[in-house]
């Protein structure tokens, strides 16, 4: 059974960075592919980032393409999603997620959610 504790979140002006983390504590970890979400107030849960369960492929929202990395350490069971250049716009609760199927950005192909850590990012 996977279990999933996210990290990492908290307030930072617009332009800073955020590292998050989210740890697999069942260590099942390397068989999943491994997605970041996000949902802001009043909005749908939105796809973020995903990283197959090698690490060798990875896939981005276009909203944080080029500012934001996901990438995994399946030694230590964990995944991180770095957040540089932040927008008042990032602001919402992350989420990852765990998929036993092909990487995907679909948030009914996963299989088991973290409880998520709150991001703020101010103008």
């Amino acid at each position: 059974q996977v279990q999933l504790v996210e990290s990492g979140g908290g307030l930072v002006q617009a332009g800073g960075s955020l590292r998050l983390s989210c740890v697999d504590s069942a260590r099942t970890f390397s068989r999943y592919a491994m997605g970041w979400f996000r949902q802001a107030p009043g909005k749908e849960r939105e796809f973020v980032a995903v990283i197959s369960w090698s690490g060798g492929s990875t896939s981005y929202a276009d909203s944080v393409k080029g500012r934001f990395t996901i990438s995994r350490d399946n030694a230590k069971n964990t995944v991180f999603l770095q957040m540089n250049r932040l927008k008042p716009e990032d602001t919402a609760i992350y989420y990852c997620a765990a998929s036993s199927t092909v990487i995907t950005t679909f948030a009914s192909a996963y299989n088991y959610w973290g409880q998520g850590t709150q991001v703020t990012v101010s103008s």
